[in-house]
């Protein structure tokens, strides 16, 4: 199956049209012909079932012949994580992450972050393709850069809030034995330096549940996949 993503799509269209690089891409690459079909999500859950009616390279145009809706899976997972000093890590994250399932996705800015300033667009363009070959249809919500200290006082927006560091002396208990299925999670994921002293404070003083995800030392987008795979599988 081939699947595109067309995000300004609503639930009711008839007809999806095609920008350019998508275009050259059903005719020059897929070699797709009038008549043969296709599916296209709009990332929030629905997919369309196309016939190509028109084929150019610069401009492809699909008729609707067929809408569902598919259901989420039964979890709610918000990763905020730094994002690393090797660019090619993190969207190696960012990409594993959605194959396995997430919903939501915050590079997070830490004391200790080296990498300073991010590219959101090609971030999404890793997200997109991940979606597209994943064949799944609830696309995943990139936020902005956001510092670390705007995420303290969410609790209340989840079941549980968890952050993971390299501390020895922290009371942790181990993030598999903190799931249950069916809740809303949001995770931080230090960067390579490790969160800072204080910001660890002040996730204790916020009532973020400490958690150890193994017993080895993790680089930050191995430990922030195992994450997202712990609460992908607690709900299998």
């Amino acid at each position: 199956m081939q699947l595109f993503i067309q995000t300004q799509l609503k639930s009711n269209e008839k007809t999806v049209h095609f920008d350019k690089d998508e275009s050259r891409h059903i005719a020059k690459v897929l070699r797709k012909k009038q008549g043969d079909t296709i599916h296209v999500t709009n990332g929030l859950g629905f997919l369309f079932t196309c016939k190509l009616v028109l084929i150019q390279d610069k401009h492809c145009i699909a008729e609707v012949i067929e809408i569902k809706k598919e259901e989420p899976h039964p979890y709610f997972l918000h990763m905020a994580v730094a994002p690393t000093k090797m660019n090619d890590r993190f969207e190696w994250f960012l990409e594993k992450a959605t194959e396995i399932g997430i919903d939501e996705i915050t590079p997070i800015l830490c004391e200790h972050s080296e990498r300073k300033k991010i590219r959101l667009d090609r971030y999404e363009k890793v997200i997109d393709a991940a979606l597209k070959q994943s064949l799944q249809t609830y696309l995943p919500k990139l936020n902005a850069f956001t510092p670390i200290e705007s995420l303290y006082d969410k609790t209340k927006e989840y079941d549980s809030v968890f952050f993971a560091h390299c501390e020895d002396e922290a009371n942790k208990i181990s993030l598999k034995d903190k799931l249950e299925p069916n809740k809303r999670y949001l995770i931080l994921i230090g960067p390579e330096g490790d969160f800072s002293k204080n910001e660890i404070e002040k996730a204790r003083d916020n009532n973020w549940q400490e958690v150890s995800l193994g017993n080895t030392r993790l680089r930050t987008e191995t430990a922030a996949i195992v994450a997202c795979h712990s609460v992908a599988f607690i709900n299998e």
